[in-house]
């Protein structure tokens, strides 16, 4: 099995749970002291740049989405690092296009790490 194929089958689901999370509890975000968007921030940074140091492809039709996640997840969380102050993604047309992007891109990473394996790529299955 690929790389991009394993990376796909962690980082897609991922992204359809947070997107549908956030999107229920968004409210729940509202006023989140500078400490906790730091800690995510950290967190989305250590998550983007594993993913980047792993998986760092940019000519290979499908895998250019799991090389382009792990960059925005770096750059994002690089960003809630230095300005953990800065105003947070409220609700509004502007919430529902992020969520609804993280949600296309992780239900296309699932469906690349768990559909049908292209013909002649290597199955580690045995």
């Amino acid at each position: 099995m690929s790389l991009t194929r394993n990376i796909a089958r962690i980082l897609g689901p991922a992204l359809i749970a947070i997107a549908v999370t956030e999107a229920i509890n968004l409210d729940a975000f509202a006023g989140n002291p500078a400490p906790e968007v730091y800690l995510d921030g950290t967190v989305l940074f250590i998550a983007g740049l594993a993913i980047v140091q792993a998986h760092n492809i940019w000519t290979r039709g499908r895998s250019v989405l799991v090389t382009l996640t792990g960059w925005v997840c770096t750059v994002a969380g690089l960003y809630r690092m230095a300005a953990p102050q800065a105003p947070q993604l409220g609700s509004g047309p502007a919430a529902d296009t992020v969520f609804a992007l993280m949600l296309a891109a992780g239900a296309t990473l699932t469906w690349q790490g768990y559909g049908p394996q292209p013909k002649g790529a290597p199955d580690a299955r045995g």
